[in-house]
């Protein structure tokens, strides 16, 4: 059985969501309905030339766990228009564009429409934006662009039915506006680390589950790259001095993880 009909089959109790990380900023979630929705899927080695002239290294480091031909999704999200979060070959070589909604800022939705998506299954999002789809609810937040190349980041709060609500920072910098997120309680918070790039560090991430005060938070973004990698660990260690209320929980890719309230 492969890791997507596994995501398929496998049961979500009431009151909790399963949470499947494929690397980088790439999720998956199932509601106790059974809806799925992912976001930013990576799938593909599309950035393995980006950053060539400058001697940095950008080929995937973690293995394609799901082929993008065999995603099949509810709602396909995206957080801003790099290609490791909106990956064009990603989207392209998907075979349910019939079956998905597509959402994300409007960049990402260019690039939705180019690569085959029907108008009618398009729906731009944007911070403070909220939209609901079968049982879950999803509401654009506010992320920080590290650079000049997109100038239309955000993040989500996705609501699981009954069950707990999911922040994802997406790429951003930092910036007080990020505690916005706040009025909408997260249980969990996702978030980059990888301050090199000019994203939240490990210690400005921590800063932030501080100020949020979900439950749990969970880091990524530091594994995919190897010249774009950090050791989680220094997030575990900033999350026990500047939060140590908030549990911290690493994920392993492609394995099952079951969040409840």
């Amino acid at each position: 059985m492969s890791l997507m009909q596994e995501i398929r089959a496998c049961p979500v109790a009431r009151g909790t969501v399963g949470i499947w990380w494929l690397g980088q900023n790439g999720f998956i979630f199932k509601s106790a309905e059974g809806t799925l929705v992912s976001t930013d899927l990576y799938l593909t080695d599309a950035c393995a030339g980006t950053g060539v002239d400058l001697g940095l290294n950008f080929c995937r480091q973690v293995p394609v766990l799901i082929p993008p031909e065999e995603v099949d999704v509810d709602l396909y999200t995206c957080t801003h228009n790099h290609p490791d979060h909106t990956d064009p070959e990603t989207i392209e070589r998907l075979r349910h564009k019939d079956t998905s909604q597509f959402i994300g800022p409007h960049p990402s939705c260019t690039v939705f429409a180019e690569k085959g998506v029907e108008s009618g299954r398009i729906a731009p999002a944007w911070p403070s934006c909220e939209m609901e789809f079968r049982d879950v609810v999803i509401r654009g937040t506010f992320a920080l662009p590290t650079d000049t190349t997109d100038l239309n980041h955000m993040g989500f709060v996705f609501q699981f039915g009954k069950g707990p609500l999911v922040y994802v920072t997406g790429d951003t910098d930092y910036s007080e506006l990020l505690v916005s997120a706040a009025k909408y309680k997260p249980d969990l918070m996702i978030t980059c680390i990888n301050g090199g790039f000019n994203n939240l560090s490990h210690y400005e991430a921590a800063q932030l589950a501080a100020q949020i005060q979900p439950k749990a938070a969970i880091p990524c973004h530091y594994d995919m790259f190897r010249d774009n990698a950090v050791d989680p660990g220094q997030f575990r260690a900033s999350l026990a001095m500047r939060a140590p209320e908030v549990r911290y929980v690493r994920l392993e890719h492609g394995k099952a993880f079951m969040f409840g309230l």
